[in-house]
């Protein structure tokens, strides 16, 4: 499913480099819950801009679902992050203007599905995130764990192989985020999702199947965590 080699990155500001990744290796099996922790500056993000196709590294390689990412051109990348990946921001990025349903539809309007198929989907998904009598409200009616409830469903609607989660509760309240984690959790267990979190939160880890902890750039630990 993702298989990660002898990743590095390195940032160039001004004259000083920044290894923000020096050499990290990995690789999750379809279906997995993973979760990627370390203190801040450890990498964890750019790992999973690496894996997420919204950052390119330095060197090393990447295979997502037996393709050579790193190989495909700027088109083939948008593609396959269109088709085949599904993402969740600490911030929501809904646009404000949009319902709830319009949010989770606007990536399948992007990529040209048609519009009894989308609605259809789109309407599905967000009934089962539980928000079935909420499609019709704009960000500015919704609480967060419901704005972060329509993020998931926005990344779910097109079945991606892979959802990858930037801190997804780190702008909720402790209860709200517990509301997202079980419903990581059904999600993952249910459909069979695979997910690849970032977290900084211990309690996080009983709802992964492993934990890869970052320190420096570099793994330091993994750690299984529950049977997936």
């Amino acid at each position: 499913m993702i298989v990660a080699e002898d990743l590095t990155r390195v940032y160039t500001m001004g004259r000083v480099e920044v290894r923000a990744l020096r050499g990290v290796s990995l690789s999750v099996a379809r279906g997995e819950f993973v979760g990627i922790m370390g203190a801040s500056g450890s990498g964890k993000s750019t790992l999973l801009h690496i894996l997420g196709l919204l950052d390119r590294p330095t060197s090393g390689r990447v295979m997502l679902d037996k393709t050579d990412v790193l190989a495909l051109s700027d088109h083939q990348r948008t593609q396959f992050r269109l088709n085949r990946l599904g993402y969740v921001f600490q911030d929501y990025a809904l646009i404000g203007e949009l319902t709830a349903l319009e949010n989770v539809y606007l990536t399948s309007l992007v990529r040209g599905d048609p519009e009894e198929e989308y609605l259809r989907k789109s309407t599905d998904i967000l009934e089962r995130v539980g928000l079935g009598d909420r499609m019709d409200h704009r960000q500015s009616e919704l609480s967060g764990g419901e704005q972060q409830r329509v993020a998931i469903a926005r990344a779910l609607v097109n079945s991606p192989s892979i959802l990858l989660a930037d801190e997804p509760c780190a702008n909720l309240d402790s209860q709200t985020s517990k509301s997202i984690l079980d419903l990581f959790r059904r999600l993952n267990e249910d459909l069979d999702q695979t997910i690849l979190m970032v977290s900084h939160e211990e309690w996080h880890k009983e709802y992964f199947c492993r934990v890869v902890t970052l320190r420096d750039g570099l793994i330091e630990e993994v750690t299984e965590c529950r049977k997936g």
